[in-house]
């Protein structure tokens, strides 16, 4: 995906559009194939999915239908499909009756256990859950996660391109893509469904179309909920397992209000209004958008030829804790800041979250694992010794800018956790925090190396002090020395971590991690050395310094995130 902005709306005139009608609440099994001509997301093939070492296209009701022979899902653009997985494992919370926040603990757990020994899904329940609610995309009165008001309270459509993200819009340079608003090409139905998915969990913020909702005029976005989160899901042997084991408990003191998903709400939320409460599992999974979209379908409905995007609440959102992201905490702070998610970023490796999912953390360690892997003595002995993690993450700042969409799988880690194997895990935070700290010390030894070479005032009395003090490259951007030893030290380290914990369990890990950071340092300087008055002494000092940081206790914490 290409580094640009979010485009802005482009000034197009909003094409003739129906007046609001009423929407129906649901619909029935004898107008499926009526309700089919606007593009139903319950039967027509949107979802590619890997089916026995073939590529299939699904709908919702075939999906789930067919999840005990469906391998993974396979969505070309990974947020959409951490997105649709939320969205299933909603779905399958009321098509299970896993969604029961009455239920005990130990009953909800043998539910599912029996779910599991059961092998598929019912297939009565699947039809009566799906039968029941409009899945249409275009649908004129009721378009799926879309709000038709949209058409008489915005002034101007946003324009196609604005919907697909990755494409320029309004006055964006197309640096990389054929996409231009002098020419808008329309969306396949079935991509169109997966940018709406991604708008609604990973918008981003910043002006957008005005929107009049009666006497209030705005064109401001709030931030979608996962805007530059990082998922973690499980995956099962097949699809039917995966969304099993995405379930939840409830773990609260009671819900106020009926949980309920946004299709089966009575109509799209009152913008003015304040948000419902987040219950559990539906709202918490599906109803945290602050978004409002409309799609403008061509005559056959199946293709999006123009969009509606604007804000959906000017509220700030309530507090919640999503179930497939990890959290970190920060006593320092105020109680309602306290808590973040970790981020995606594109440099850095899964692995380097790996003790962060094995490890039972709390408040207390900073760090906590995502609430969907809390109950692993739960899991049947056979799914645990199978079950890898499918990890999501969209590089994005906080407010427009959209680096990077990337996914990446780990091995079958489950038998390693803290409650199945905690000597192992304590083995693998010990080297996953070896290479961190590592890795910082490597960041200021090249950084100082960098300002004694290029600076010769910075070299006197360098030989004082071999190692770099901490926090004094705060606030700086990287050197390029620093920027090129960090690009070639993670790799290497990966491969020394697993090395490490496979292979060399009683090998002291810091000095492992400074002697290959020391190596990469060198690589990195050696053909430098005669082009630089003094580098050839301050390397020799950044390599001791790393040495001596490896030789000792870490007298710093490594940076969040490095």
């Amino acid at each position: 995906m290409p580094d640009t902005p979010t485009p802005s709306a482009p000034e197009t005139p909003a094409p003739a559009s129906p007046p609001p009608a009423t929407p129906p609440a649901h619909q029935t099994a004898d107008n499926r194939e009526e309700a089919d001509g606007f593009y139903c997301l319950a039967e027509q093939p949107w979802i590619p999915a890997h089916t026995q070492g073939a590529l299939t296209g699904y709908g919702l009701r075939g999906l789930l239908l067919d999840a005990h022979r469906i391998d993974r899902l396979a969505l070309p653009i990974p947020p959409a499909e951490s997105a649709l997985l939320r969205l299933l494992t909603a779905v399958t919370a009321r098509i299970s009756g896993l969604d029961d926040p009455d239920m005990p603990a130990e009953q909800w757990h043998d539910t599912r256990r029996r779910l599991l020994a059961q092998g598929r899904f019912d297939e009565p329940a699947v039809n009566s859950y799906l039968d029941k609610w409009i899945w249409e995309l275009f649908h004129p009165t009721r378009p799926f996660l879309q709000d038709p008001a949209l058409a008489r309270q915005c002034t101007k459509t946003s324009g196609v391109n604005k919907l697909v993200f990755g494409r320029p819009a309004g006055n964006n340079l197309a640096w990389l893509s054929v996409h231009t608003d002098t020419r808008p090409q329309p969306v396949p139905a079935a991509q169109a469904a997966w940018h709406l998915l991604l708008w609604h969990y990973y918008g981003p913020s910043g002006t957008c179309s005005s929107r009049t909702v009666g006497a209030t005029t705005a064109g401001q976005l709030r931030a979608g909920p996962l805007r530059g989160a990082l998922s973690f899901h499980p995956q099962g042997h097949t699809l039917f397992e995966t969304l099993l084991l995405s379930q939840t408990p409830y773990r609260g003191l009671g819900q106020s209000e009926e949980d309920l998903c946004p299709w089966e709400e009575a109509g799209p939320p009152d913008p003015l209004r304040p948000p419902a409460e987040i219950t559990w599992p539906g709202r918490l999974l599906t109803a945290r958008s602050r978004h409002a979209l409309l799609l403008v379908a061509d005559p056959n409905h199946r293709h999006a030829v123009d969009a509606y995007v604007t804000w959906a609440t000017l509220e700030r959102p309530l507090p919640a804790t999503d179930p497939f992201v990890i959290t970190l905490t920060d006593p320092t702070k105020e109680a309602d800041r306290r808590d973040t998610v970790r981020r995606a970023d594109r440099h850095r490796g899964a692995w380097r979250d790996l003790d962060a999912l094995l490890l039972a953390g709390d408040e207390t360690t900073g760090v906590r694992r995502p609430e969907v892997f809390t109950d692993l003595n739960e899991w049947p002995p056979d799914l645990t010794a199978h079950v890898t993690v499918t990890v999501h993450g969209f590089d994005q700042d906080p407010k427009t800018r959209d680096h990077l969409w990337y996914s990446g799988h780990t091995p079958a880690i489950w038998t390693w956790a803290q409650e199945h194997n905690p000597d192992l895990a304590l083995r693998i935070s010990e080297c996953r925090q070896a290479a961190e700290v590592l890795g910082a010390h490597l960041i200021r030894a090249a950084n100082r190396a960098w300002r004694e070479s290029t600076r010769p005032s910075a070299a006197d009395g360098a030989h004082h002090a071999d190692s770099a003090r901490p926090g004094e490259d705060r606030g700086r951007t990287p050197s390029a020395w620093a920027r090129d030893s960090a690009a070639r030290y993670w790799p290497r380290a990966e491969s020394l971590f697993w090395d490490l914990v496979r292979h060399r369990p009683q090998e002291a890990a810091f000095p492992a991690f400074a002697a290959e950071a020391a190596r990469c340092l060198r690589v990195t300087l050696t053909p430098l050395l005669h082009h630089y008055r003094g580098a050839g002494p301050a390397l020799a000092r950044a390599v001791r310094a790393l040495h001596a940081a490896g030789a000792a206790a870490p007298p710093i914490a490594p940076q969040e995130p490095q």
